[in-house]
């Protein structure tokens, strides 16, 4: 059994200027990723997918649906993490936030320029989140029942 479990949220935000994406640094890879991240104790889900979203891009967002839940077991540190993606909508940038220490930038990219750099991704959850997206899967965040 494990001792911990990575229960993750990550934000899939779509706007003018193509998707809002982060480059971070993870184990000495220079990746890309949708923003994301823990959920901390005694946080909610969607807190925490505006706490990260804020955290790695300035960015505060408000989350619209559900788009999946993702489990996936990374080949460099062989941790399981169970990931929640949301859709959600960009709604002002602090442009003097100071963002997490392993992200290196936050940037927008078409779909076409983020399928082009799947190599580069953190995983294969990234592409997977975009493609529920342009199947148009979408869940309302009324399937959350958040009982604290």
């Amino acid at each position: 059994m494990p001792n911990q479990i990575h229960l993750t949220v990550a934000a899939l935000i779509p706007g003018e200027r193509g998707f809002l994406l982060v480059k971070e640094e993870d184990s000495g890879r220079v990746v890309i990723n949708q923003p994301a991240g823990h959920v901390e104790p005694d946080e909610g889900i969607l807190e925490a997918v505006k706490r990260e979203t804020f955290e790695e891009t300035g960015w505060r967002v408000e989350p619209l649906h559900l788009l999946g839940i993702s489990i996936y077991t990374s080949p460099h540190n062989q941790v399981t993490y169970y990931r929640i993606a949301f859709l959600c909508e960009a709604l002002e940038q602090d442009r003097h936030a100071v963002l997490d220490s392993d992200i290196i930038e936050a940037l927008w990219l078409s779909e076409a320029k983020l399928r082009a750099r799947h190599s580069e991704m953190r995983s294969p959850m990234v592409i997977k989140t975009l493609d529920d997206y342009c199947a148009g899967k979408r869940y309302p965040l009324e399937i959350i029942s958040d009982y604290r």
